[in-house]
């Protein structure tokens, strides 16, 4: 009855007895520190720091002094700012040279200013509140000119303003559409954009939590959490670029994937054989279609368990590994944290007989139906079993394998609530918790435990990891796809702003299923599925059994044609997506950006969720509709060069643009720099080499191309290599230098083609001093550069 319209009955009563909030209220007692200010109030204690010049934290617990050291996620917590702190009767006023905080203090109420006095958040009627049932609840002013971006991964469009969101890791299944919430990640922080200038705030709690950003009834929105304590902290921008940088700080930031996960991945719920596995990629290569990994999903296994191959289906994995390795190819295969209840299968004896798995307070072991049937679930929040899951991981290195894909690990689980029960007892390092605690956080500590476990038995490389379910700090170890997304044009629409949302909340390395995982796709759909796909930053293929195959040849050599075409300049690119992963690496800042991040003084791009950013001057519109050859395309301030034809526009306006089904609009914004390399069939081969592409204009620009090995963590030690280009348009002369800034390793290319964009045959053109004719190939040797 629950799934049809008696659910909304008019008559029908609640069964659940709706929780009552108290108000902090009035300051009983305070003490104030070198840098925070501590408060014993009327229903709770409140502590308040910063972590930095720009980022405060705000710690609320109802029962005893705030906990500042009880993060799943923030590592650092050291305060290194400078604060100062004034006294006074009704109000506390804390500052550093970027932010001010104003406390007052019957009742208490928090607001925090920029040093102009410009309002960043703050509370007027209602404040910090609690919950009689356990929660605790925050209300901020808000108004109609916000505007809210992040949440992790949310379906529906790229502005959050007017919605409602939970925070509870979930396997859902059925189509996804604009009110499926939650999904497989949980990431409790967002940025506010008003008026040009941005700021975010990210609540620090694992329970269950929601965000009511339905503003227009009385101002203000509000964000709680099941359990726990009030731990918030406030990002002050003033950019959107600033705040993620800020935000990451805290959470952390991805290393440098492997090149080879940068590329293509093909998958299928299942091949179901060594020989198909072969086959597939021989036909890759016969059909020069480029190919970087293939997944393995569930079917590779015997019976479903993990850590096995099915000696049937998969008689030598390794000779299998191998083979395909040989022609460039990696295999990824899936792990789910699900553990058959099987005492003859050695995974589940050794975590039987050394208490590994999660358990109720009386001792017994938590079972749960998955693919395997009857399962244990390994408590990834004891230090030990991580220790013990990540070795196990030596049972794929061994083997060759680079890449592992964990699934199902929110964690899920085939019954009526799709989860654990709340009640289990997980067995921390310093303390016990409820599943209701870890529930959100359990993603992150199976790809913890994966990842380092597969960093440790790699021998200096680096591994890939892709994951389902995570929480806020889930890009230091995993790239995040938006799990069972359907063959619908609506859920290739829907993918740009669940990649732009997630990029905003830290992932960088996103990606939704290309052609969709479920239902039939076809040609049309997966050629324009994969012109999107070739340029988000995780870039895989995967169908379900029992729908229409896939692959790039699955619909007939007319769209087979567009598809290689699209999955080679992909490779093409990849000098370019390369140098924008190692900036991610450094400062958080996503590879797909949403277009009010680079233009946060335009209102137009506040609410675009069908164009995006790669870096900051390219522009990708992809078509979203069946049968359409011509989209708007909002272009924003400068000049723009359409990439396939040169066309020029002027920017700050809409324009119509032409896009037969074999182009992707892309628009290149004058100023712009981009190394390009030759379309390889996998990243294993490099290029020979690389063109540079210079939109030059009066106004200076710089590009730093990064590269290194692309396969271990040498760059961590220096051993990478920078090449610093200057590019300026003066006087009817184009002005370019070409260094190499560090010169850590030796990069392969041999020669560069410099290909310049919108300057007249009657310009010259110097680079490093020297003048070249560019009314023909400019081609320079490595070594003329130097």
């Amino acid at each position: 009855m629950e799934d049809t319209s008696f659910a909304i009955h008019p008559g029908k009563e609640s069964a659940v007895n709706e929780e009552r909030y108290y108000d902090i209220g009035n300051v009983l007692v305070e003490d104030l520190g070198d840098r925070h200010v501590s408060f014993v109030c009327e229903k709770g204690f409140v502590q308040v720091l910063f972590t930095s010049e720009k980022i405060v934290r705000i710690v609320m617990n109802p029962n005893q002094q705030p906990l500042l050291d009880d993060s799943f996620v923030v590592e650092n917590t050291i305060d290194p700012a400078n604060v100062t702190i004034e006294n006074q009767v009704d109000t506390i006023t804390m500052k550093t040279s970027n932010i001010e905080v104003k406390i007052t203090k019957n009742p208490l109420r928090i607001q925090v200013q920029d040093v102009n006095g410009n309002t960043i958040v703050s509370e007027s009627d209602y404040g910090m509140v609690i919950g009689n049932q356990g929660s605790v609840a925050c209300y901020k002013d808000a108004s109609p000119d916000e505007y809210y971006y992040g949440f992790g991964e949310k379906s529906g469009f790229l502005n959050k303003q007017g919605e409602k969101l939970e925070m509870w890791n979930s396997d859902v299944y059925a189509p996804h559409n604009p009110e499926t919430d939650p999904l497989y990640q949980s990431i409790p922080f967002f940025m506010t954009l008003r008026n040009g200038s941005a700021h975010g705030i990210y609540l620090d709690n694992t329970y269950r939590s929601s965000f009511d950003m339905r503003t227009e009834a009385d101002g203000n929105y509000i964000f709680q959490a099941a359990g726990g304590q009030l731990d918030y902290y406030v990002c002050a921008g003033p950019t959107p670029k600033e705040v993620i940088e800020q935000y990451t700080s805290l959470t952390g930031r991805m290393p440098i994937p492997p090149k080879w996960a940068i590329g293509y991945h093909q998958s299928r719920y299942s091949y179901e054989s060594a020989e198909e596995v072969k086959e597939l990629v021989r036909t890759f290569r016969e059909k020069d279609i480029p190919l970087d990994a293939v997944h393995l999903d569930i079917h590779y296994m015997d019976g479903y368990r993990v850590f096995t191959f099915n000696q049937n289906r998969f008689p030598d994995p390794e000779k299998l590994i191998r083979e395909i390795g040989e022609l460039g190819v990696k295999a990824v295969p899936i792990v789910d944290p699900g553990v058959k209840a099987d005492a003859a299968y050695q995974t589940y004896y050794d975590g039987v007989t050394n208490d590994l798995f999660c358990k109720y307070i009386e001792g017994d072991v938590f079972f749960g139906d998955v693919w395997p049937g009857k399962s244990a679930f390994p408590d990834f929040l004891n230090p030990k079993t991580r220790n013990w899951w990540g070795k196990k991981h030596e049972f794929y290195t061994a083997m060759g394998i680079e890449g592992i894909w964990n699934d199902m690990n929110e964690p899920a689980v085939f019954n009526e609530t799709k989860t654990m029960d709340e009640k289990v007892v997980h067995r921390g390092e310093n303390s016990n918790r409820l599943h209701k605690e870890v529930h959100n956080v359990y993603g992150n500590l199976m790809a913890e435990a994966t990842y380092d476990g597969m960093k440790d038995l790699m021998d200096g490389k680096r591994p890939f990891l892709l994951t389902r379910a995570g929480f806020s700090g889930i890009q230091k170890y995993a790239a995040v796809w938006t799990g069972d997304n359907r063959s619908f044009w609506e859920h290739l629409e829907m993918a740009i702003p669940m990649c732009l949302n997630l990029g905003v909340s830290g992932v960088p390395f996103s990606g939704a299923d290309v052609g969709g995982f479920a239902h039939d796709s076809n040609g049309e759909l997966l050629a324009r599925w994969t012109q999107f796909g070739a340029f988000t930053p995780y870039f895989r293929n995967h169908s379900a059994i029992g729908f229409a195959r896939q692959e790039p040849w699955s619909f007939g050599e007319k769209y087979e044609e567009i598809v290689r075409d699209y999955i080679q300049l992909r490779y093409k690119w990849m000098p370019h997506l390369y140098t924008l992963f190692q900036e991610s690496s450094q400062n958080g800042v996503p590879v797909m950006r949403p277009m009010f991040m680079e233009y946060p003084d335009d209102p137009e791009t506040y609410t675009i969720s069908d164009q995006f950013l790669i870096g900051e001057k390219v522009l990708v519109a992809p078509i979203l509709r069946p049968g359409v050859t011509d989209r708007m395309v909002y272009l924003p301030e400068g000049t723009w060069y359409d990439y396939w034809t040169g066309e020029m526009f002027e920017g700050d306006k809409r324009i119509i643009t032409h896009a037969p089904l074999e182009k992707l609009p892309i628009f290149i914004k004058r100023g712009a720099i981009l190394p390009e390399g030759e379309a390889v069939t996998s990243s294993s081969q490099s290029s020979d080499k690389i063109k540079i592409h210079l939109y030059p204009e009066e106004a200076r620009s710089h590009y730093t191309w990064y590269d290194d090995d692309g396969s271990t963590f040498a760059y961590e030690e220096g051993k990478y290599a920078l090449y610093l280009i200057d590019l300026q348009l003066e006087n009817s002369q184009v002005n370019v230098q070409f260094n190499c800034t560090h010169a850590g390793f030796d990069s392969t290319w041999k020669s560069v083609e410099f290909k310049l964009h919108g300057v007249n045959e009657t310009d010259r053109v110097v680079i490093n001093g020297n003048e070249v004719d560019h009314r023909q190939p400019i081609v320079l040797k490595r070594s003329h550069l130097k």
